[in-house]
């Protein structure tokens, strides 16, 4: 696969505590200049990024980010006031907590809840796979498949771990075929990159692969 063509399916990120807008948006011009799928920013900056980039790129954000252990009421405000605001693709946290509670019903519903509040928006569920078991997995693959939500996402970077091979590819085999994967945490190279989308994966969440490849092409792109 083309650089290129890893490039239309990352979704450009910069999430960390202390960034700047003017980081933003210069993420918002190599999110246009390299053809990426999104950029993934804080809720903060998405009205003046979406009014920048003015539709040349969709602004994705994220929900109940990183613990996922807001009330539902409260990541239905959040998805209601960045889909005002302009975003295009939204990722949501699920509670960790009421997987290891056993709480399925409630985590359905919630995810069912945010969905709802995307109003026809790309809701994506991150599942957070480094705390979760085997069956835990699985038994999120399911429910991710009957709430409606387009992706389910690995990580969210802030964790223990991120995206690993055995964990796309378990992903991908046990979500119905509508359901679309996200990688994300831990692609430090094309290759790995090449690697996650081979095993299934239809978007990577990543700060990494426009910095390689911009390396490759040298500065002036």
């Amino acid at each position: 696969m083309s650089p290129s063509e890893i490039l239309a399916r990352c979704d450009h990120t910069l999430l960390k505590q202390d960034c700047t807008w003017e980081q933003i948006r210069a993420l918002c011009d190599e999110g246009i200049a390299f053809g990426c799928a999104s950029v993934c920013i804080p809720p903060s900056y998405v009205k003046r990024a979406a009014e920048y980039v003015a539709g040349r790129l969709p602004i994705c954000t994220v929900i109940g980010f990183p613990n996922g252990y807001a009330t539902t009421a409260v990541k239905v405000f959040e998805a209601e006031d960045a889909v005002r605001n302009g975003a295009a693709e939204i990722d949501m946290v699920i509670d960790l907590g009421w997987v290891k509670d056993g709480r399925w019903e409630d985590v359905l519903d919630e995810m069912m809840a945010v969905k709802r509040a995307c109003h026809g928006k790309l809701l994506k569920v991150i599942i957070e796979t480094c705390l979760l078991t085997q069956e835990e997995k699985i038994k999120l693959c399911q429910l991710v498949s009957l709430s409606g939500a387009e992706f389910i996402k690995t990580s969210t970077g802030f964790s223990t771990g991120g995206a690993t091979r055995e964990d796309v590819d378990l992903l991908r085999r046990n979500v119905d075929a509508r359901v679309k994967v996200k990688a994300a945490g831990g692609i430090a190279t094309l290759q790995d990159a090449q690697d996650f989308l081979d095993l299934g994966a239809d978007r990577l969440g990543t700060s990494r692969v426009v910095k390689l490849v911009k390396g490759q092409q040298g500065e002036g792109y």
